[in-house]
């Protein structure tokens, strides 16, 4: 794991004499899109005041000047107006389309602005996790077996052993997911299926249930540089919904979720898993990876989150974190830090006389991960 003595502590602004770098902000806020008439869970993946105010403040205090975009729409406006930001600091998640993480990163590629986390590829790619699960299967990387529904006749080609899990192909926040995921017939799984295709509007992801324990590992860094943090394990109160990470369950965490780091052998096996996958998959900065067990103590990887919620206290990232002795300000700088080293590989200069960033270098190829 990460030793939090190895994390930067200040930025790299160079003489006293330059001006602030500036970081722009861009989200998505909550609020907005309820007064626009949307309901809580369609909302749910959508950022609080209390976040932009913290990633706000943490930015200043660390010596940038900063403007808050918002979202995509905004930063439209913005660009067409001829402004232009030093870095972007992205946390927006988009509202429409399974491409909708990916706007804002495809935007600022456009007009040679860099930002914070992963480019459009990786966030068209992971948000659906049928295609994120091909990816790393085929690399080697343990995760349960699967099939993707995109049409009811679809639920007849599949013959997998029960107990399965059925959840959305492309929602996050537990959304889609409840104590009825876990199906243990092939009638339920028909009424699943149809269920979650017609309220999401979109695939549903149907696996072979992981009965073990439950990790998210939390990750900082890019490539080579990448290093886990900490394995945070799961618990759920008597009072949670059963059995499941739940939408429920993550929108009432303070009072239903028990969290708490792991250091056994297993616990030390996802952290291994979790940070072949982050690498594979070309993740950028910080976020996190989500693993379940097997019968056997062998944990799988379910999902990524290379834009992880960054409420200080509320989402799973800055809590395991805190629990690892790495602060929220240290753990904003580490990944300006890393955006920041990323951004400094220049090749000439973009609109208005800003810099450029460099495509990145070729990837070097994954190690394979022993599914023993």
């Amino acid at each position: 794991m990460l030793n939090p003595k190895s994390l930067p502590r200040r930025t790299d602004r160079g003489s006293r004499n330059r001006d602030p770098i500036t970081v722009g902000i861009t989200y998505d806020l909550r609020e907005d899109y309820l007064k626009e008439g949307y309901t809580e869970e369609e909302t749910a993946e959508f950022d609080q005041p209390s976040t932009i105010d913290a990633i706000d403040q943490t930015l200043r205090s660390l010596g940038f000047r900063t403007d808050r975009i918002g979202h995509v729409r905004n930063l439209v406006r913005r660009l067409a107006r001829g402004e232009r930001w030093d870095i972007v600091f992205n946390i927006a998640e988009g509202l429409c389309g399974l491409g909708r993480e990916a706007q804002i990163p495809a935007l600022l590629d456009a007009y040679g602005i860099p930002y914070t986390f992963s480019d459009a590829l990786v966030l068209a790619l992971t948000l659906h996790k049928g295609l994120t699960k091909h990816v790393l299967r085929d690399l080697g990387i343990p995760t349960a077996d699967f099939v993707v529904v995109s049409d009811a006749s679809d639920v007849e080609k599949i013959h997998l052993p029960f107990p399965l899990f059925v959840k959305p192909v492309a929602e996050g926040t537990g959304k889609g997911i409840t104590a009825a995921s876990r199906v243990r017939s092939r009638r339920e799984l028909h009424l699943r299926c149809r269920e979650l295709m017609k309220r999401y509007n979109q695939p549903v992801l149907v696996e072979t249930f992981l009965p073990g324990r439950e990790f998210t590992v939390g990750i900082i860094g890019t490539g080579e540089d990448a290093r886990a943090v900490a394995v945070l394990e799961i618990g759920l109160r008597a009072e949670a919904e059963r059995g499941v990470y739940s939408y429920l369950n993550k929108e009432h965490c303070e009072s239903l979720v028990d969290y708490f780091l792991a250091h056994d052998d297993e616990a030390a096996r996802a952290g291994e898993v979790a940070l072949a996958a982050w690498r594979a998959l070309g993740c950028r900065d910080a976020g996190r990876v989500d693993l379940r067990s097997d019968g056997k103590g062998r944990p799988n990887f379910i999902e990524v989150n290379p834009l992880a919620g960054l409420h200080p206290t509320h989402s799973d990232l800055p809590i395991l974190c805190n629990l690892a002795g790495v602060s929220y300000r240290r753990l904003i700088l580490s990944i300006m830090d890393s955006a920041l080293k990323r951004a400094s590989r220049v090749t000439g200069r973009g609109p208005a006389g800003k810099k450029t960033t460099c495509p990145s270098p070729r990837r070097k190829p994954p190690r394979m991960i022993s599914r023993s």
